[in-house]
């Protein structure tokens, strides 16, 4: 279906910038019907290798083939973006139309299709996209999610060959992703439609037929699935993580020098059936002595952060409350006709210092509860207090907004200088600070966010998560004391999302007060002091991670799902029922597993 031969490009090479070589002699081919998954860190080239298909761009050296037409032939290209659908990280870069429904079939249209077929493609794919509801809404007023859903349904309306998912889910919640996933899967099989999906989902990368990695523009790893997840070292080298239940799995392996096939952990079934047959024959002899002595004398590391967290909220009443919110209500106007309740009589303390995790399905309304925090949103029905000021009052919202950063849900929106350094100067620079202030504020902030190699360049050729890194380093160049963040790792590849989540802790140490809206519990709950979760506009839920975490059926109630680790802990709770469950990474699940299985040795 796809074959690149000795594919080069370069951006800038003819427009007197710095030339940025993005895919360097690549060769490879995807066959018709298989999935196949591109991997690797933020510019590493996934992007422009998906704009090469579909002849967005074309090569510099070798050439691209398409369904047996090259895309440098201006005579097939019309066809060969016929055939080639493709769902842009930002799905904002391809939705035209007033309704959602007008929008899906603008393409079916361009296809010169009767109106009989084009309404039947239409509510096909609102059906499939699970739109239904929303056919009559205006696009900008969908939320991130809803849109990223809309971007899906409106190439499968043009019933593509092939389909190019560029980061397509990253801005679903876990049951969204799931929904999206099995409709491409099922139009795999029954369509034989061909899939190309780039992902930082590496429970998505297992669903392909193969994989390849990309670094630098060139493959440094392929293979299929179970072969490439094999490879520990070489996957984290590439930036790179391997899904829970197989590092799980590999680590209990390691620990009781227990042999194992690949394909025998690839599935979490697998995985599962493993550990219960390895541990059920299992000896405290097994397990080397320094590994030994480190399991038996450590606690578990979930339980310490848990103590620490039930600590800190036994103290709530003691704490500083930065932000309050009462009975606040909003709805936005729709033009199909009755407003969107986006909001209902919500009720929220923030304290001073605390990681706030705000959680929920698409379109639960998180987005527009932190846009009321800064006065974005007018709080029209309730109260909304901030560091003390009533924002009803709108006189002090500018003032308030000088110490309340606001990272959207797309960075885009917030990027608009010549350079990535006068990009995160702006703010600085509106606080009115020195020039040589303004310039230690701009290197700090890019440090610790890891940009401050490509401060000469343009926001606008960044890839989409050196975009997001440089929007973070904008709000933080700042200096807020409350840091509000829509989906800050949405679109970074694992590694860069640690990174991240690593220096965002320690501005928490240095007293400043984040609020993190996610759909990724597993993060949340190893980070956050309490999760927030909300559901058609309402509280859900409100604790610490332990408690939010402690029903799997009140989760998937509410569209989300519990931690990896956790999942995969409570398929033994039979066998140990004193195991510790709340544990957020792969690392600590194993050490759960192996200390609890080494007690009940002991007992009996």
């Amino acid at each position: 279906m796809i074959r690149f031969n000795d594919v080069s490009f370069t951006y800038g090479a003819n427009e007197g910038q710095l030339p940025i070589r993005a895919v360097d002699h690549l060769s490879f081919h995807v066959k018709k019907g298989s999935h196949v998954a591109l991997l690797g860190r933020n510019g590493s080239g996934k992007s422009t290798i998906a704009r090469l298909i579909n002849g967005l761009l074309l090569p510099d050296e070798g050439s691209v083939i398409v369904g047996g037409m090259d895309t440098r032939d201006s005579l097939d290209i019309f066809e060969i973006r016929r055939i080639c659908g493709m769902v842009f990280q930002n799905p904002d870069n391809q939705l035209i139309g007033t309704t959602v429904a007008d929008d899906i079939a603008f393409g079916p249209c361009n296809l010169e299709l009767s109106i009989d077929e084009v309404n039947s493609r239409v509510d096909e794919a609102l059906r499939k996209a699970g739109l239904t509801d929303l056919r009559d809404r205006a696009p900008h007023n969908l939320s991130g999610g809803q849109k990223q859903k809309l971007a899906i349904a409106s190439v499968l309306a043009m019933e593509p060959e092939c389909i190019i998912l560029d980061e397509a889910t990253s801005m679903l919640d876990p049951s969204s992703r799931q929904s999206v996933m099995e409709l491409i899967l099922e139009l795999k099989d029954k369509s034989d439609i061909s899939i190309v999906q780039i992902t930082h989902h590496m429970e998505e990368a297992v669903l392909a037929d193969y994989v390849y990695v990309i670094s630098e523009g060139r493959i440094t790893l392929e293979g299929i699935p179970a072969e490439v997840f094999d490879q520990f070292e070489r996957v984290r080298a590439e930036g790179l993580s391997i899904p829970t239940h197989i590092e799980i799995a590999r680590r209990i392996a390691n620990a009781t020098t227990a042999p194992y096939r690949p394909e025998d952990i690839f599935s979490f079934d697998g995985a599962v059936s493993f550990v219960r047959s390895v541990l059920s024959q299992f000896s405290p002899s097994d397990v080397p002595g320094n590994r030994r002595d480190a399991i038996d004398k450590s606690p578990s590391k979930s339980v310490e952060s848990e103590d620490r967290r039930v600590d800190d909220v036994a103290h709530e009443s003691d704490c500083e409350r930065v932000v309050e919110i009462s009975d606040l209500s909003f709805a936005y106007v729709s033009d199909a006709g009755d407003p969107v309740k986006a909001l209902k009589n919500v009720s929220l303390s923030v304290y001073k210092g605390e990681i706030l995790g705000i959680l929920g399905h698409t379109g639960s309304g998180k987005s527009t509860l932190i846009q009321h925090i800064n006065g974005i949103l007018p709080s029209k029905k309730g109260t909304v207090v901030v560091l003390g000021r009533d924002l009803s009052d709108r006189k002090v919202v500018r003032e308030i907004r000088r110490h309340v950063g606001l990272l959207f849900q797309y960075p885009e929106d917030q990027l608009f200088e010549e350079t990535v350094a006068l990009d995160i100067a702006f703010a600085p620079k509106q606080l009115n600070r020195t020039p040589e202030q303004v310039e230690r504020s701009v290197l700090r902030a890019a440090k610790r966010l890891g940009v401050d190699s490509i401060l000469h360049r343009s926001p606008f050729e960044l890839s989409g998560g050196q975009r997001r890194r440089v929007a973070i380093a904008g709000v933080l160049a700042a200096d807020p004391d409350i840091i509000m963040m829509d989906e800050p790792a949405a679109g970074f590849d694992p590694a860069g999302r640690d990174d991240l989540f690593s220096d965002l802790m320690t501005l928490a140490d240095e007293g400043a007060t984040l609020l993190i809206v996610s759909h990724d519990m597993e993060t949340m709950a190893s980070l956050c002091d309490r999760i927030l979760i909300l559901n058609d506009g309402e509280i859900a839920g409100c604790g610490t991670p332990r408690e939010m975490t402690s029903s799997s059926e009140f989760l998937e109630s509410v569209s989300l799902v519990l931690p990896s680790s956790k999942r995969f802990l409570n398929r033994f709770v039979d066998l140990f029922p004193n195991l510790d469950t709340n544990c957020y990474t792969a690392e600590e699940a194993a050490d759960s597993l192996l200390r609890a299985t080494a007690e009940e040795y002991s007992a009996n």
